[in-house]
């Protein structure tokens, strides 16, 4: 009877410690990011020069803190995604390369979109207190913080510019009213919920078709990869010669179209020379079917995710520090929308860090999320998504199209889930591959044909795509501008009851 309630005991006492630690793992994230944000405090804290609006840039800088993990928690998602999908990355490889990557190009080549953020969704004759100015910012860069906190909770890759869009605006209200919006940028942002996952998805799943036909459908798959990867890696390497040249280094270097073009078409022999040995020198180890055939896409998936996540802190960077970029200038000059707004170190520094620390302490749920739960990735769908959003970066910003990345990545993985379902129920709208699959059931299983077509019948329509996410990130998007306003008009109200006004 003792030894029985000492068991009991025991049982209890296991229970305890493995909910414990279970607590204490789920604390831990917090508490590092906690760490983190109270580290920035004291760094400007103690490193700013006094003034009148000396303690509003503390708070704007926590703020942007918070933001910044915010940012790493959420957008990070859309780039290692499917390289972590399509299990060419495992989990930890892929935060590695994503924070060593984007606070690379966050610390490069970052924040000459910063401008955009601070400046060009109010009206220039903003005719408001400098003060007023630096709450507006301050609110809009908590407001969107906020939201993107909810939408990662809730497994929702947002666009985190649309939030900083949406909280400048409402905060900009609050404090002047409609009229100080510039309302024609609002209207391009809303044309972007359509433009940007329509484009991507579109071009991955071109992609994938051209796979498709040109490698994976053929007899001879080695053959044909032997012949067709060095294509594709050529297409890959000049693509993001581009893609960086314009977009991901514009701050340190802005060379015109004749120049960007020409540096596409360099990498791109230089990638197919490369291409063509490394391919002969892996293809006769390989067996010949798809998964063996997908794994050359590997090191070509690795390396294009790597340079999206280097362009992404480039240019997102202005997301988690730009409301704070344009407070400083703001408070060194002493009025209200500055035109000239520059980008201290220190600013951008926390920018930097602040997104690799939120994705490695936040990131790993939004990235199965976006990698595995849409849609099932390998390599080739995975490379797809990848190139399809360089290319579609790339011709919206040479047309003028408004354009937002997470949604240009999310389009891309629908669009290769759809044509993957398309292809999986191509059994349907082919009646004579249906009696011969029919047929070798009934071989294999001793069943007659009829049995077998009746058996096939309960398979016709596949889904491999999961339609409940498509809602629950759509409603996600199209509300981010909405809820981020309200919220960031709210904060600039309370935030009008500080001292000093």
């Amino acid at each position: 009877m003792n030894k029985s309630v000492l068991d009991k005991d025991l049982k209890k006492v296991v229970r305890l410690e493995t909910a414990m630690h279970d607590l204490s793992l789920k604390l831990a994230a917090p508490g590092l990011a906690a760490l983190f944000i109270l580290a920035v405090l004291m760094a400007v804290l103690f490193s700013i020069p006094g003034g009148p609006f000396s303690y509003l840039v503390v708070i704007a800088a926590v703020i942007s803190a918070y933001m910044a993990l915010n940012v790493g928690a959420n957008d990070v998602a859309n780039n290692m995604g499917p390289a972590v999908g399509g299990r060419a990355l495992t989990m930890a490889g892929a935060l590695i390369i994503a924070a060593i990557c984007e606070a690379a190009g966050a610390l490069l080549a970052g924040g000459d979109v910063v401008t955009t953020v601070s400046s060009k969704l109010l009206s220039s004759d903003l005719d408001i207190s400098t003060r007023d100015f630096i709450l507006v910012m301050s609110a809009a860069s908590l407001a969107s913080a906020m939201w993107i906190h909810i939408a990662t909770v809730l497994n929702a890759p947002v666009s985190t510019t649309h939030s900083v869009v949406g909280g400048v605006v409402g905060a900009g209200i609050a404090a002047a009213g409609f009229s100080v919006v510039a309302w024609p940028v609002i209207g391009t942002i809303v044309l972007s919920w359509i433009v940007s996952p329509m484009m991507g998805g579109v071009l991955a799943s071109a992609l994938l078709a051209v796979a498709h036909f040109t490698i994976l459908d053929k007899a001879d798959k080695l053959g044909a990869a032997r012949r067709w990867v060095p294509i594709f890696v050529a297409l890959m390497t000049g693509v993001f010669a581009m893609y960086l040249a314009a977009k991901g280094l514009s701050r340190v270097w802005k060379p015109d179209l004749p120049m960007v073009v020409g540096l596409g078409v360099v990498a791109g022999v230089a990638g197919y020379a490369a291409a063509v040995p490394w391919v002969g020198r892996r293809v006769p180890g390989l067996e010949n079917r798809v998964k063996h055939v997908s794994g050359l896409f590997r090191l070509p998936l690795i390396l294009a995710t790597a340079l999206l996540s280097f362009a992404h802190g480039a240019n997102d960077v202005a997301n988690a520090v730009g409301p704070l970029a344009a407070i400083v200038a703001a408070a060194n000059a002493g009025v209200a929308s500055p035109d000239q707004v520059p980008l201290p170190l220190w600013v951008l520094g926390i920018g930097a860090i602040g997104i690799a620390v939120g994705l490695a302490l936040f990131g790993p749920r939004l990235i199965r999320v976006v990698g595995e739960k849409i849609t099932k990735m390998n390599e080739v769908r995975a490379y797809c998504v990848a190139l399809s959003a360089a290319v579609t970066v790339l011709i919206a910003s040479a047309l003028g199209l408004p354009i937002s990345s997470t949604h240009v990545a999310v389009g891309a993985i629908f669009g290769v889930g759809l044509l993957r379902e398309y292809h999986s129920n191509e059994i349907i709208r082919n009646p004579p591959l249906k009696v011969k699959v029919a047929e070798a059931r009934s071989d294999q299983f001793n069943r007659t044909a009829e049995e077998a077509v009746k058996q096939l019948k309960g398979r016709d329509k596949r889904r491999l795509v999961r339609r409940r996410h498509a809602l629950t990130i759509g409603t996600a998007w199209i509300i981010t501008v909405p809820a981020s306003a309200l919220v960031a008009g709210l904060l600039y109200a309370l935030m009008r009851l500080l001292p000093g006004g």
